[in-house]
């Protein structure tokens, strides 16, 4: 691995990929919000000015490192639904990043941690798109 902004693939033949992580980021963004229980990914500044302008922000809530030893450690940021299993929510969005990462990369994170940021409740969420929805038709 030449730094901590990318990572270095070498094949049988001596040919080398590199992969920014900025990439890795956004592959496991994706598949963090089709885990069940999983609302949203937290932003930053930049990812939430991407929202508001309509720009999507598919790597948003994952910080990927690499360590000393070559070791891949990725933080998750998410915001789940209210009145899921918290546990058992963070063990499937584990398993799922994981297996993800695998398949995509041959890569193995050493460790994934998740960090759950806040519960969105669904019904309210789904009334005030509604409500938006209606406020749209009348105008």
């Amino acid at each position: 691995m030449s730094d901590n902004s990318t990572i270095l693939l070498s094949n049988d033949s001596g040919n080398e990929i590199k992969i920014d992580l900025s990439v890795l980021e956004t592959v496991l963004g994706m598949a963090a919000v089709q885990v069940d229980g999983v609302a949203d990914m937290r932003g930053n500044l930049r990812s939430n000015l991407n929202d508001l302008f309509g720009v999507a922000s598919p790597g948003k809530g994952v910080d990927l490192h690499v360590d000393d030893d070559n070791n891949l450690t990725g933080d998750i940021y998410v915001y789940l639904n209210y009145g899921v299993n918290v546990p058992k929510a963070a063990s499937e969005l584990q398993i799922k990043l994981r297996e993800q990462l695998r398949q995509m990369t041959d890569l193995t994170l050493k460790q994934i941690n998740v960090h759950v940021v806040g519960l969105v409740d669904e019904t309210a969420a789904k009334s005030s798109d509604e409500s938006a929805a209606e406020d749209k038709k009348e105008d």
